[in-house]
């Protein structure tokens, strides 16, 4: 038996934008933040990224694309708990081996204080509420200035406050230039989106545009 997680769709993700992904549990939006992620192949068709095509990149390449063109913001943080904040977010730079801890700290820095962070800058997870933690993981996603960002249910676990927050932060992010990609199952997030897809049953149904007019 063949199991289509998600039906042939076409869809462009634009600079400067905040779409939101929504959908039910199943309907195929993870399959599609993952293709949009370069976490997964295609089966078939053909997936685009920062002008490269996935099919044709080995697994090296998809994984230095990733590294370098893609921030991933995940619903349960992945924040590494031994490590600082600072130390946390500039995990991905001392990954890539390129720059000194010393610049890779002071990068980590600069990433955590466009998400209002500064003051926790040493502080472990366990000492952050949720919404810090959450906005901890969106500095690392944003250390390496990646121009593609993408999130994976980023308000599931916060307060009111928190969520209102981290939203408008990621918005300021789109405005900025960055391509903001959100997957949810949660209609609060429309407001926020200058765009919206709704997935059911592994099919894009129509965008819907502008929805704060």
């Amino acid at each position: 038996t063949v199991v289509t997680a998600l039906h042939r769709t076409d869809l462009e993700v634009q600079e400067g934008e905040v779409l939101l992904i929504i959908g039910p549990s199943g309907s195929g939006k993870t399959t599609l933040l993952s293709l949009l992620g370069c976490v997964i192949y295609p089966t078939e068709g053909t997936v685009v990224v920062d002008g490269r095509e996935l099919n044709r990149l080995n697994d090296r390449e998809l994984a230095a694309l990733r590294l370098k063109v893609i921030g991933f913001v995940f619903q349960t943080y992945n924040l590494i708990s031994p490590l600082t904040a600072e130390e946390n977010v500039a995990f991905p730079l001392l990954l890539d081996g390129r720059i000194s801890r010393k610049e890779a700290l002071g990068r980590a820095r600069e990433a955590l204080a466009k998400v209002n962070l500064s003051a926790k800058c040493r502080s472990l997870p366990r000492q952050l509420s949720s919404g810090e933690q959450q906005r901890t993981a969106i500095a690392r996603a944003l250390v390496t200035d990646p121009p593609i960002l993408l999130c994976d249910e980023p308000t599931a676990a916060l307060d009111e406050v928190s969520f209102d927050r981290v939203m408008l932060e990621l918005q300021a992010l789109a405005r900025q230039g960055k391509a903001v990609v959100i997957v949810t199952h949660d209609p609060r997030l429309k407001p926020y989106a200058d765009r919206v897809i709704t997935v059911v049953g592994g099919r894009v149904l129509a965008a819907q545009k502008d929805t704060n007019e």
